[in-house]
C-alpha cells in the first residue's frame, strides 16, 4: 500500500518534470520562425496531455504523459514588410506563445512538483514509523 503511494507520487513528479520541459521549450522558441532546414515554419506551442494510470503496466494509479499536442491556432501576425517571410500584405506569422501564460503554467507545475515531493516524504515517514512499530 505504501509503495503504491510512492509510485503515485513519483509518477506525479515525472509528469510535472515533463510539463516543465514542454513549457521551457515553448519559452525558448517564442520567436522561432524557421525549422532545422532553414525553411519558414513558425514554432507551434507544445501542450502536454496527461492521463491517469500507466498504459505500459495496466495500473490505474498515478499520472502519465499520454500525448503532446501541437497548438494549431492562428499565428501572431506582425507587420514586417522587409522580412523574407512576409506575406503579400507584409505580415509575418510568429508563434502565438504568451510568456505570461507560460510562466503561470511553470509556477503551477513547480507547485505541483513540490506537492508531490511533500507527499513522497510523508509516505516515507509513515513507512519508517510503521517499521518501528513492527520491530
Amino acid at each position: 500500500m505504501l509503495f503504491g503511494a510512492l509510485d503515485i507520487s513519483s509518477s506525479g513528479l515525472v509528469a510535472q518534470r515533463q510539463r516543465l520541459t514542454a513549457i521551457a521549450g515553448n519559452i525558448a522558441n517564442i520567436e522561432t520562425l524557421v525549422n532545422a532546414e532553414g525553411e519558414y515554419a513558425p514554432y507551434r506551442r507544445r501542450i502536454p496531455v496527461f492521463t491517469t494510470g500507466d498504459p505500459s503496466t495496466g495500473s490505474d494509479q498515478g499520472v502519465h504523459l499520454s500525448n503532446i499536442l501541437i497548438d494549431e491556432g492562428p499565428l501572431q501576425m506582425r507587420y514586417e514588410p522587409d522580412s523574407p517571410w512576409a506575406n503579400d500584405q507584409g505580415y509575418v506569422g510568429y508563434p502565438d506563445i504568451s510568456l505570461v501564460i507560460e510562466q503561470m503554467n511553470a509556477m503551477e507545475a513547480s507547485r505541483a512538483y513540490e506537492a508531490n515531493i511533500t507527499v513522497a516524504e510523508a509516505t516515507k515517514s509513515m513507512y519508517s514509523i510503521a517499521l518501528e512499530i513492527l520491530t
